[in-house]
């Protein structure tokens, strides 16, 4: 084996940041100092390296001098520390109202994950996507509108429409939100979301004429500005290179890209 040196392209105030919150989580369950094989710094780097490498964790663990499976250990418990920081969706859109943004963007994203065993009411496998022809969870992302993420739902299995996970993690809080001044734009795969979530106008399936002009003027606008909010999760996805695919529990996948947004904030 031929040694060799490397540094770790993650600014180091977040590691630092990450570094504090697993002291603090280790003060907080009763920790008692020194009993650990690595300390709160080293645990993040090996985490952190994890999040920008997405590389399996056993050379990680070695190269840390851990067994593989303190190696697993220490990356949930990094993951949910970081989850634990994750900005609450009411509190969010409370922030967004209160510095006078116009809207907010949701979005939905599929984050790849390995085979797994389950399936739907239908018999068919839940996490598999027919959309996308692939295994995957389903994520729901708000972003402001210059494309900033602000916001991770949880996971749900990848045979779920965006409508049906929005329903469940997002539209809740974004009614009480829109009837206070903010709307929310979203895609075609947020029609009949209802009032205040603004989706691209479709023609009537008994009417198959084209589209009048001052519709597709409508399509053409929110298209638009919708555009810039979209790039959120791709942000995340190239930054933090573990969520283009989890080779952990893909009942992990909303707690990573919870953690990943925290991390995204503290890098900017």
């Amino acid at each position: 084996m031929v040694p060799y040196s490397a540094m770790l392209d993650v600014p180091r105030h977040v590691v630092e940041l990450l570094a504090r919150h697993l002291a603090a989580h280790r003060r907080l369950i009763g920790t008692p100092q020194g009993s650990r094989a690595l300390g709160p710094f080293r645990q993040a780097l090996l985490a952190l390296r994890w999040f920008r490498e997405a590389g399996p964790v056993h050379p990680l663990a070695h190269n840390a001098g851990i067994s593989q499976a303190t190696g697993y250990r220490y990356l949930h418990e990094a993951i949910d520390v970081l989850a634990d920081q994750a900005p609450d969706l009411h509190h969010t859109l409370r922030q967004c109202r209160e510095q006078g943004m116009g809207h907010v963007i949701l979005d939905g994203t599929l984050i790849n994950c390995d085979r797994v065993a389950g399936t739907n009411d239908k018999g068919n496998d839940a996490w598999y996507s027919g959309k996308a022809k692939r295994f995957a969870g389903n994520v729901q992302f708000l972003a402001a509108p210059d494309g900033t993420p602000l916001w991770v739902s949880d996971v749900e299995p990848g045979s779920h429409h965006d409508l049906t996970c929005a329903r469940i993690h997002a539209l809740p809080a974004l009614y009480p939100a829109a009837a206070q001044g903010l709307p929310t734009l979203a895609d075609v795969g947020y029609l009949g979301a209802g009032i205040g979530v603004h989706t691209p106008l479709r023609p009537h399936p008994d009417i198959p004429s084209p589209m009048t002009s001052d519709n597709r003027a409508h399509n053409r606008l929110l298209r638009c500005v919708r555009a810039l909010g979209e790039r959120a999760a791709a942000e995340l996805k190239q930054r933090w290179r573990a969520l283009k695919h989890i080779t952990l529990s893909p009942g992990r996948i909303g707690a990573i890209a919870q953690a990943a947004l925290v991390l995204n904030n503290a890098w900017k």
